[in-house]
C-alpha cells in the first residue's frame, strides 16, 4: 500500500490503481500517428523512404508499437515505454485492431462468415475476427493477432485481394480527425486506457 508523498523507484517498481499498471517516469512520451500510404515504421531505411519517426519529434526517441506495412495506412502508436509495448504487443493479450479494407470485387456473405470464422494462411489459421461489410466492395475487419501483413493475407485467401487499407483503430485509440501525417499526443485519459486493454488477457 502505497503511502501520500512516497517516492516511486521506475525503473524497478511497479505501479497500480485499481489493478491496472500505471506509469509512473515522468519522461515517457505516446503519440498517436496518422501513418500515411508509402512510409515505413522502422527508425531507418536501406532505401531513403521516409520513415514513422521522421513524423513525429526527435526526442525523446521513441518506437512503434507493432507494424504498418509501408502501404497500408492510419493509426499507429510510437512510444518509449517498453513495458507498455511489450504487453500490447504480446499474444496473449491481444489488444483489438480496426481496418477498413477496400477490395477487389464483392465479397459474397458466404465469404464475409469464412473471415470470420478464420481463414488458413501459409502460417497456420486465423484466429476468429469480427468482419462487416459496409460497402460492396469495402470490409471492416477487427482482429487481435499480430501477423506480418494479415488483414492482406487473409482478403487474398478468399479471392479479394486488398486494394487500400486503413487502420481505423488500436484498441480504445479511435481519432477521426487526424489527417494523414499528423500526430498527437495522447491523454491521460487515453493512456489510462491502453494500460488497462494491456492488462486484460484475451
Amino acid at each position: 500500500m502505497a503511502s501520500l508523498g512516497q517516492r516511486v523507484d521506475s525503473a524497478s517498481q511497479r505501479v497500480e490503481v485499481d489493478g491496472v499498471t500505471v506509469s509512473a517516469a515522468p519522461d515517457l512520451v505516446y503519440y498517436l500517428l496518422n501513418k500515411p500510404s508509402g512510409v515505413v515504421t522502422t527508425a531507418s531505411d536501406t532505401h531513403g523512404r521516409p520513415t514513422v519517426v521522421d513524423l513525429v519529434p526527435g526526442e525523446p526517441r521513441v518506437f512503434s508499437v507493432g507494424r504498418l506495412d509501408a502501404d497500408t495506412e492510419g493509426l499507429l502508436l510510437l512510444t518509449n515505454d517498453g513495458d507498455l509495448t511489450q504487453r500490447l504487443t504480446h499474444p496473449s493479450f491481444g489488444v483489438e485492431k480496426e481496418y477498413l479494407a477496400e477490395v477487389e470485387g464483392t465479397p459474397s456473405a458466404a465469404t464475409v462468415r469464412k473471415l470470420r470464422r478464420g481463414v488458413e494462411l501459409d502460417d497456420g489459421p486465423t484466429a476468429p475476427a469480427k468482419v462487416s461489410q459496409v460497402e460492396p466492395n469495402a470490409l471492416r475487419i477487427t482482429i487481435h493477432e499480430g501477423r506480418n501483413r494479415q488483414v492482406r493475407r487473409m482478403c487474398e485467401a478468399v479471392g479479394h485481394p486488398v486494394v487500400r487499407l486503413v487502420r481505423t483503430r488500436i484498441g480504445p485509440l479511435v481519432d477521426r480527425r487526424l489527417k494523414p501525417g499528423e500526430w498527437r499526443a495522447l491523454s491521460a485519459a487515453e493512456i489510462r486506457a491502453l494500460q488497462t486493454a494491456a492488462d486484460t488477457p484475451s
